[in-house]
Formats: C-alpha cells, structure tokens, sequence
C-alpha cells in the first residue's frame, strides 16, 4: 500500500529535534514564570492578613482587657484555640492572656463570652 503524500519522506536519525539544554531551559523558565505570577498574590495576602490581625486584637483588646495596653497578634498552628490567628494580652510580668480569636482569615475577633 503507497501513500502518495510520503514521497521523498526520509526519516531522521532517531534524535529529539530539540536538544536537552533547550528543553531544560524551557522548564526552568516556566518554572520562574509560575513563582513570578504566585508569590506577590502570597505577599500581598500575607500582609494584609497581618494588619488586619493587628487592628482586631487592638480592638479586642479594648473591649476585652481595657486595663492593659500592651498585646500581640499572631498565627498560630497548634493552639488551644486552633489554627488561626490569636490575640494575646501581655501583663505587666511577662504573662499572655488568650483574648479573641480571629480564625484562619482575620476579622472581627471572637471574644471568650461570645
């Protein structure tokens, strides 16, 4: 059976028609693409989180604890409140009083009674 179409068709000697350098460039390059396009959405959201904790737990703390003034907003995996964010009161000696909870997307705390 002839194909008309193949005619003075030779085929190559076996070789990738790219080499190994190139392809390897081409993976490296998709590579920096895909990190150039996620890590500024990852910052971005990673600072905005932070500023919101850091605006709740002032909050919190104000509705919570008005006597003291000194607290500190943070992430945390393993909590007795659980994964999220935490707004902790810092006493006069050191010590740290859990006072809302913000879950894993900061917003308005949750305070203990609530």
């Amino acid at each position: 059976m002839s194909h008309p179409e193949l005619e003075g068709y030779e085929p190559g000697d076996g070789r990738p028609l790219r080499s190994r350098g190139i392809v390897t460039g081409m993976r490296v390059l998709v590579i920096v693409g895909i990190v150039a396009l996620i890590l500024p959405g990852i910052v971005v959201t990673a600072t905005t989180a932070s500023s919101t904790a850091d605006r709740s737990c002032a909050i919190a703390l104000e509705q919570a604890a008005p006597g003291l003034s000194d607290y500190q907003p943070r992430f945390e995996l393993f909590s007795p409140a659980g994964v999220g964010w935490n707004c902790y009161a810092v006493e006069g000696d050191g010590d740290e009083i859990l006072i809302a909870t913000m879950g894993i997307i900061p917003g308005a705390p949750h305070l203990g009674g609530e």
